[in-house]
Formats: structure tokens, C-alpha cells, sequence
């Protein structure tokens, strides 16, 4: 459940992290894939994802996903679905 996906992350200075939501069969669903991710760069406690600048993933709420996570040097602590 929630409207965003929230990371604690960091990456060096030439380090990304990129998210895609996927269904539960592994394939991605439409505007949230791994291609549709912003990049994410820096050390942040709490980093809404956003996919071509959209955050809302509440389309998504209540059904199953798998996330799939693209780490270039990159250390991920913790995710979370929240709401606004």
C-alpha cells in the first residue's frame, strides 16, 4: 500500500540506482519500468522514486509486485511504499 516508492540509498559519484515494478511473472508494468525510472544519485535518508517524473503508484495498491533494483556502485539500505 501507498502513493510512492521511498529508498534510503548511496551511490558514489558516478553511482545510479534505478527501480522497476514489475509483475509477479517478472514482466514490467507499463510506465513503471526500469527504462521509465529517473535515476538516482547521492546519499539520502528518504528519496521518493519517481518513473519520467511521476511518483503515484496507488494504480498499483493492493495488487502483487516484484521490484527489480539496477545498483551501479550503490548501497541500498531500505525501501517502502507510503503515502503522501
Amino acid at each position: 500500500d501507498g502513493d510512492n516508492l521511498h529508498l534510503n540509498f548511496s551511490t558514489s559519484a558516478a553511482g545510479t540506482v534505478r527501480v522497476g515494478i514489475l509483475e509477479t511473472n517478472g514482466a514490467p508494468i507499463e510506465g513503471f519500468s526500469v527504462a521509465d525510472c529517473d535515476e538516482v544519485v547521492g546519499d539520502q535518508l528518504d528519496r521518493v522514486v519517481t518513473w519520467k517524473e511521476n511518483a503515484d503508484v496507488s494504480s498499483l495498491a493492493g495488487k502483487p509486485v516484484r521490484l527489480e533494483f539496477v545498483m551501479s556502485d550503490a548501497d541500498l539500505y531500505s525501501f517502502q511504499f507510503r503515502g503522501n
